[in-house]
């Protein structure tokens, strides 16, 4: 074990030499010294990896060397020991980013307990993270091979993603490729889950089913809709490990009041998902019931245009009355104005809100090298994602609803899987050109490898044309074509993509927040 280094500052040093003994006994490096002027010349001379420093000594006092030491050495970690419990004395050493307080007389396990936390922590947490994983490993895996219904698989997804973020937090990623490879498994038994039930789920309202998008807002939203105001944001393409990154954010401002998950209809893109959302059915009943809303994969458009005509026509269909708005928030400088315009928007019983900036990180990703160097991994995908919140005008637009009296709901319309195996695919030019799923006339693929349907209607989908099929990839599969394919692979290969069927895809966050 590393031995590390502790400086010890206090006018009392002999008093403590029972403690320092016992640190030595632990393996630690004690130097003590009697005032603040020696423990800054010893800093300035000497590497410590802790200090220990007396709030009140003769001289220079414990505040004004802890001062000094941060402006030198900003990341030394020191801990102020004191007997004065004074709340003004701890807000400036906590102000000075202490690492620990303690308070006189001192205890042996309290001290252990301090250098422990500071110095050996990520050592612990990672051991302890490792082999609680372990121990759940064959848990999860016979909860993969032996889920029975939606309610099974939304547990092994937010246990599986629980892991993923723990195992984020520690040093030792050994176990970062088997949480990976039984990622990949899971997603290969969820497909296979889907594929047998999909269209029951779609065609049989009666059967037990998951919350789809076309059901998601008049079973959740509009029963709120009443006395309070209700914001509902859709962030695009929000996976439910994003979401987990930004909770501790959003728990600062709301109190978390119910986080549940719903299924995205297939396929999982904006142009389906999100219209059906909006539009409380399916994408086959809005080209039939509004075709001047439906856009069809052919038509050069844009495909989500007409939301706010879709959410009306929601509204009306069941029976609510009330004023609404919609936003979609495209850039920063939109995102600013409709935080400045909030105190309007209380006007309104319902207002929704689509922000677009994760699905553009995904795209951005795709496209720009640099991204991808910024998020090589789903770590760091996670990270650069709570980056954005932290700074976005979103996080600014809680903050001024965090002080009103309001509801609050957070969702997505559709996650994202990255994507890894290339599935060689046929359409002609007028197929579309989405990497997880394909509709066309003339495709041509393998069957056994993908979940399709000749009849799109059962799926819910508009057919275009006679002999139109939908094709959907599986688990972290992408379609190329065989022309250039080796280039499709180069540049599309560990890529983030949607459209297809995939526990990050399909199963998706819903929030309620209620005012602290």
């Amino acid at each position: 074990m590393q031995q590390f280094k502790i400086l010890w500052a206090d006018d009392e040093i002999e008093l403590l030499k029972p403690h320092i003994l016992f640190l030595e006994q632990k393996g630690y490096q004690l130097t003590p010294v009697n005032s603040g002027a020696d423990a800054l010349e010893e800093i300035d001379h000497n590497y410590f990896d802790i200090v220990f420093l007396d709030e009140n000594m003769p001289g220079m006092s414990g505040l004004e060397t802890l001062n000094y030491i941060k402006s030198t050495h900003p990341n030394l970690p020191v801990v102020m020991i004191t007997k004065n419990e004074a709340e003004e004395i701890m807000e400036e050493a906590i102000g000075a980013k202490i690492a620990d307080y303690l308070i006189k007389p001192l205890n042996p396990n309290q001290i252990l307990l301090s250098v422990k936390k500071i110095l050996d922590n990520k050592r612990i947490i990672s051991e302890k993270t490792n082999l609680g994983y372990q121990k759940e490993f064959q848990q999860l895996s016979m909860g993969v091979m032996d889920a029975q219904d939606h309610h099974d698989w939304m547990e092994i997804y937010k246990k599986l993603v629980y892991w993923e973020l723990e195992i984020d937090e520690t040093e030792d990623k050994s176990m970062v490729e088997v949480l990976n490879a039984q990622k990949v498994e899971a997603d290969g038994n969820f497909s296979a889950f889907i594929t047998s039930n999909y269209e029951s789920w779609i065609t049989n309202p009666d059967i037990d089913r998951p919350l789809l998008s076309h059901n998601l807002l008049k079973q959740k939203v509009f029963s709120e809709v009443g006395d309070e105001p209700v914001f509902l944001i859709v962030i695009d393409n929000l996976r439910y490990d994003q979401w987990k990154i930004i909770e501790p954010e959003v728990a600062e401002l709301f109190s978390v009041e119910s986080e549940e998950m719903y299924y995205s209809i297939l396929p999982t893109t904006t142009s389906y998902a999100r219209n059906s959302l909006f539009a409380g059915l399916t994408p086959v009943e809005i080209a039939r019931r509004y075709p001047d809303l439906w856009v069809e994969e052919e038509i050069d458009e844009g495909k989500n245009l007409k939301e706010e005509e879709l959410l009306e026509a929601n509204m009306a269909r069941n029976q609510i009355k009330e004023r609404f708005s919609y936003h979609k928030i495209l850039r920063a400088e939109e995102g600013k104005q409709l935080s400045e315009n909030i105190p309007n928007l209380m006007n309104n019983k319902l207002n929704a809100i689509v922000f677009n900036f994760v699905d553009m990180l995904s795209h951005a990703r795709t496209d720009m090298q640099m991204i991808r160097e910024l998020a090589p991994d789903e770590s760091a995908y996670r990270s650069l994602t709570r980056s954005w919140f932290t700074h976005s005008s979103l996080f600014d637009t809680l903050r001024v609803l965090a002080n009103q009296k309001v509801k609050v709901m957070i969702t997505t319309d559709h996650g994202t899987i990255r994507v890894n195996k290339a599935q060689k695919i046929v359409g002609d030019r007028n197929t579309n050109t989405n990497l997880r799923y394909k509709v066309g006339k003339n495709l041509a693929f393998d069957e056994k490898s993908v979940f399709y349907t000749r009849e799109p209607e059962r799926f819910g989908l508009p057919k275009p044309h006679v002999s139109s099929a939908y094709v959907f990839a599986k688990d972290n599969h992408f379609f190329a074509y065989p022309n250039n394919f080796n280039h499709y692979v180069r540049h599309y290969k560990d890529t983030f993509q949607h459209g297809g069927i995939s526990m990050e895809e399909i199963m998706i966050p819903f929030i309620t927040l209620a005012n602290k």
